[in-house]
């Protein structure tokens, strides 16, 4: 009788082969063209990130601030012309019809700054209110050299509206709407997950919109909660900016809804393309639009990022004023991210209806669009 032979640890049998492809099949099947698609796509939102945020922020210049100029009527005119001369453009000068009017049209946001001449001396006052952007001061600064050049007269610099002491260089609104715009996106984009891959009906879609009114309104309050009572950086006005919070985590969250439910993977990519790589360096949080380039300057207020900023800080610290055109852009995306997304789940269905169906009663080869 023949004794079995010990197993060989160099010895391969045909079953063994069978379960190893080799290298260059593993590689094929794990590095698949749709595989390529997404590296790749990773890699050109994180070069738009670094080009939009250096190209926004690499060089901040005054340009066309908005100046009200308060001066007796026969040298008014003379001092407006003068400065919007001045090299650069860094001033779009303005008179105003009196030292109080230029004041007000700081507060009210009609103004960056006012220029108030002093007609029997040679030291003149540039009002500023920096609770309106962090960098405010340090502009109004560089503007108040350009105009001692060009007037030969000495500039005081005066902040009427500073942030709250709890508010540091007036970055919270910034922050505070970063925070709501990012948690709405991204609970959309995870409750699209959370649901494998059935693509989401009209019925279903409706659900997830209850779900992101009531995220919404809890992340609302927990936003102001954090800071009012915890840090004490926006006092004041607890319910109201409780519901600048849901408007803003409902734009966010029902844009991302519908691009995704739309497009799929790709709704994902463009909503951080618009949301982060594009509207947070643009949104006058950082620099306000008169330092920023003339892109930057021109999309930050059409995005949620940028019309959320401006929500909270004039409503904060400027009694609500030059707050219109912000409200309508964050209903705008609340609205028609809601009525898209709905849209965009019953065209679904009606490509559903077109698809071979398995004997599990699922369609055999739908896309993820939840």
């Amino acid at each position: 009788m023949k004794a079995p032979s010990s197993p060989s640890t160099g010895a391969s049998s045909p079953e063994r082969d069978a379960k190893s492809p080799g290298f260059a099949a593993e590689f094929k099947d794990a590095v698949t063209l749709r595989a390529f698609g997404l590296v790749l796509g990773g890699l050109l939102v994180q070069l738009a990130f670094v080009v939009s945020y250096v190209g926004a922020f690499h060089s901040p210049v005054p340009h066309r601030i908005p100046v009200a100029v308060a001066a007796p009527q026969q040298v008014s005119a003379k001092i407006v012309a003068q400065l919007d001369a001045l090299d650069g453009d860094p001033v779009d000068a303005t008179a105003a019809p009196s030292t109080a009017a230029a004041r007000q049209w700081v507060l009210t946001r009609k103004a960056d700054a006012a220029f108030l001449f002093d007609p029997t001396g040679t030291e003149d006052t540039l009002l500023v209110a920096s609770a309106g952007g962090p960098s405010v001061s340090q502009t109004a600064t560089q503007i108040a050299q350009k105009i001692e050049t060009a007037q030969k007269r000495r500039i005081t610099v005066t902040d009427i509206r500073p942030p709250n002491a709890g508010d540091g260089r007036g970055m919270t609104s910034f922050y505070l709407v970063l925070g709501w715009v990012i948690g709405g996106y991204l609970t959309a984009t995870i409750m699209g997950m959370a649901a494998g891959s059935r693509p989401a009906n009209r019925q279903r879609t409706l659900i997830r919109l209850a779900v992101l009114v009531l995220y919404a309104v809890v992340s609302g309050i927990a936003g102001a909660v954090v800071v009012g009572p915890v840090y004490g950086a926006l006092g004041g006005h607890f319910w109201t900016l409780s519901g600048i919070g849901a408007l803003v985590v409902l734009a966010s969250a029902a844009t991302a809804l519908a691009l995704q439910t739309l497009l799929g993977l790709l709704g994902t990519g463009l909503v951080i393309l618009l949301f982060v790589v594009l509207g947070n360096p643009s949104s006058g949080g950082v620099y306000p639009a008169p330092l920023l380039p003339s892109f930057w300057s021109a999309v930050g207020q059409i995005l949620p990022p940028g019309a959320g900023t401006t929500l909270v800080r004039n409503t904060m610290y400027f009694s609500g004023h030059a707050i219109t055109s912000a409200l309508w852009v964050l209903g705008a995306y609340a609205v028609g991210g809601a009525v898209l997304a709905w849209a965009a789940s019953w065209r679904n269905e009606g490509r559903r209806s077109d698809t071979p169906v398995t004997e599990s009663g699922t369609p055999a080869r739908a896309a993820d669009t939840s």
